[in-house]
């Protein structure tokens, strides 16, 4: 019955782990409320080819995530209820993709169908798809470009996909800037072509027609770039010029180059891969000798799959600069090329073995983390922040059920594992999001400013943080967010002496050695800072040897 109703089955449990807790919370810092914000400003303002935080250009990233933001707080009109629906539907559609390609170079074999629950299972997919990023919307962009490239080169010639699969690559240019990528897929392509591996089709599209794919890759860059080029040229403004700078070469070939922010080992992707891509990863000392044998075949399938795979690893370690969000969007490729041998694998009691042991491991954690946030250590409890009790008894409710289904399906370990990561992302979507978005989004500490400062009282914000912004229940004034905090405490001191009723909110570090802190309220610790609320008639200007050293919060770019 099970197996009959697989496909039911499987979209449901998708759509429920990847939707649940949508509109139970705000965007959450370091990345969400920054995209959020440039998006919630583009609405408002109606600029959308030049991303706004405050009152600053944003040149870290280019505007198609942005965009889509900007769509679906558009027809919601709120950014509880939209920020997260881009990475749902992206996750949906890497599902489905992985799904169907699977089913059409292994039709009978179930590929796509192992494949898919071993993407959605994995720690990475599940826990990335469910925030509010760029990396879910590029994979699902490479992910499709894949599909096209695989369909194209090993089910039937297709000059349309070969044109779709550069289109997505183009996309992912302006969407991250490393859309490219997906192109290393063809360095094998071609090797197995050239070679005469089996399962490739041969392919009169790799003579002059093959330039088409070159000019689908640079429509949707030329489609942006061409008019923000043109809008910088006709401006004259010195600003918009350095934002065409950051975006087209900071943040690309010198960002790769030389990195200034995320310095990690050579093998660090080794760990990622190990640890984030669990539970796939337990499979991989079973599934080696599967694939060595398919390459020994000339399986021109595995060869594509794992070359692209390979190939993006390496590109990506030789870089200093290194997250682990870099390589995701070949995960779900990784996860295809174990589809085929998955159904035979997990039938192995070595296998079997392996999984009952990582889920014990897994439930035992929980049990523990669960007990110490509801019973025991207090250091480890204030680590969550209030909802530390509530969250800890979630965990520990959710390690109490997972090993009676472990007892009671032991000799099914593949169902104990899933059934402990799905009622994990379930409990910590249901449970944690509510219990910890006032104090994690900064809406706790902005409606409690607004509550002090009244209806009629304007408010400026001082070495502020995207989410203090984003979550002000006011217009807030902000002066420059890369710039020096004495800078804009200076201007926020000339702001504030216009107007009586003004208030300045800021961080306890932005102030100059004039102002006596005592004279503040003291508005608590949010985000691991302290911050201040200082009427307007309260503030002393910096001076000019503290101008002179004034620091920059953060350098362009040291975010992703």
């Amino acid at each position: 019955m099970i197996r009959r109703y697989e496909r039911q089955w499987f979209w449901i449990i998708a759509i429920v782990m990847l939707a649940i807790g949508i509109g139970l919370r705000d965007p959450w810092p370091a990345d969400e409320p920054r995209f959020v914000l440039v998006a919630k400003q583009m609405v408002e303002s109606g600029n959308w080819l030049f991303p706004m935080r405050g009152d600053e250009l944003y040149p870290d990233k280019p505007p198609v995530f942005m965009w889509i933001l900007a769509v679906f707080y558009s027809i919601t009109g709120s950014v509880k209820w939209s920020f997260l629906i881009p990475s749902l539907l992206s996750g949906l559609g890497v599902l489905w993709l992985v799904r169907d390609l699977g089913e059409r170079l292994w039709p009978g074999e179930n590929a796509g169908e192992y494949a898919s629950w071993m993407t959605l299972f994995t720690l990475m997919f599940t826990y990335q798809f469910k925030r509010a990023q760029i990396d879910p919307l590029l994979t699902f962009e490479l992910t499709l470009a894949a599909w096209a490239f695989l369909r194209h080169f090993c089910e039937k010639p297709n000059l349309k996909l070969w044109c779709l699969g550069f289109f997505m690559a183009g996309l992912g240019v302006i969407t991250k800037g490393v859309g490219i990528i997906v192109l290393f897929m063809l360095i094998p392509v071609l090797y197995a072509m050239v070679r005469g591996w089996n399962h490739i089709k041969p392919n009169e599209t790799l003579r002059w027609s093959s330039l088409l794919g070159l000019v689908f890759l640079l429509l949707p860059i030329l489609a942006w770039l061409l008019p923000m080029v043109w809008s910088v040229d006709q401006s004259n403004n010195p600003a918009y010029q350095a934002y065409a700078d950051n975006i087209l070469l900071k943040q690309t070939a010198k960002r790769y180059a030389n990195p200034w922010g995320h310095n990690q080992p050579w093998y660090y992707f080794i760990e990622v891969i190990v640890l984030q891509w669990l539970p796939a990863t337990l499979l991989l000392p079973f599934v080696i000798k599967p694939w060595r044998e398919a390459l020994q075949r000339k399986d021109s399938r595995i060869l594509i799959l794992l070359g692209w795979v390979v190939l993006t690893v390496i590109f990506f370690s030789i870089s200093r600069g290194k997250r682990e969000v870099y390589i995701m969007p070949v995960l779900p490729m990784f996860c295809l090329a174990m589809g085929p041998y998955i159904g035979e694998l997990i039938t192995r009691r070595s296998v079997q073995r392996v999984l009952t042991g990582f889920n014990l491991l897994l439930i035992l954690g929980l049990i523990v983390a669960g007990g110490m946030l509801t019973f025991g250590d207090p250091k480890f409890a204030a680590k969550i922040g209030d909802g530390a009790q509530s969250v800890g008894l979630m965990v520990l409710v959710v390690g109490v059920l997972s090993l009676l289904i472990a007892l009671w399906r032991y000799k099914q370990a593949v169902l104990g594992v899933l059934a402990t990561l799905f009622l994990l992302w379930c409990g910590l979507s249901l449970v944690a999001y509510p219990v910890l978005n006032d104090d994690s989004s900064a809406k706790e500490l902005m409606d409690h400013t607004g509550e002090i400062i009244g209806p009629g009282g304007e408010l400026a914000l001082v070495q502020w943080k995207e989410q203090n912004l984003l979550m002000a229940d006011r217009p807030a004034k902000t002066f420059g967010f890369l710039t020096g905090s004495l800078t804009q405490w200076n201007a926020a001191q000339q702001w504030a002496s216009e107007k009586p009723n003004r208030w300045i909110l800021g961080e306890d570090i932005a102030l100059p050695k004039c102002f006596n802190a005592a004279s503040a309220m003291n508005m608590g610790v949010y985000n691991r800072r302290t911050w201040l609320l200082i009427r307007g008639n309260e503030m002393c200007p910096a001076t000019a040897d503290e101008l002179a050293n004034d620091f920059v919060k953060e350098k362009p770019g040291t975010q992703d």
